[in-house]
């Protein structure tokens, strides 16, 4: 049998596995969306993934966030300027090359990142303490397992996180 080739019980596996992920996906989102909520006068969706793009990577360059973004240049300068107007990012030269100018957050773009990244990992912690301790190995386990199936790495034990779960150091070393 080649690897291409399941039998129907593995199948089936594959199918139910697809849609509790796609089940769980949904508790996400709407947990996302909830602590997107308190900002949404400042920033849209895809400014905010922009914050967390700076955040997670540093001062950066536009070509690079918008290839990170997989928008074009022209878009993602579009996104950065109302992001500046809003005082939640700022342009500098790069001092190494002074043709090139530099984009990151400032602190209050920095604190909107991290106050929302707060409510949604409270409002995880709160899903997850209504498990049943052994419930909580279980999804750990899987949920490990599917982050590296995906490709994703793991996430250390550390108190001061990254918005998207790791810490800036962790983050920097992975990209």
């Amino acid at each position: 049998m080649t690897e291409h080739e399941q039998p129907a019980s593995a199948m089936g596996d594959v199918d139910g596995v697809t849609r509790a992920v796609l089940t769980a996906s949904r508790v996400l989102v709407a947990v996302s969306a909830r602590s997107l909520a308190a900002v949404e006068d400042r920033v849209t969706l895809p400014q905010f993934r922009l914050l967390v793009v700076l955040s997670t990577h540093g001062t950066a360059k536009l070509v690079v966030l918008a290839d990170l973004l997989g928008v074009n240049p022209s878009t993602a300068m579009r996104m950065m300027d109302r992001l500046i107007a809003a005082g939640l990012a700022d342009r500098q030269i790069n001092p190494d090359n002074r043709r090139e100018t530099l984009l990151r957050l400032t602190d209050e773009g920095r604190r909107l990142v991290e106050d929302v990244t707060a409510r949604r990992r409270q409002e995880i912690a709160d899903v997850v303490e209504r498990l049943a301790p052994e419930r909580r190995a279980a999804l750990v386990d899987a949920l490990t397992a599917f982050a590296e199936a995906g490709g994703e790495p793991a996430a250390p034990d550390e108190v001061s996180l990254h918005p998207l779960g790791w810490s800036d150091t962790q983050a920097r070393r992975t990209t």
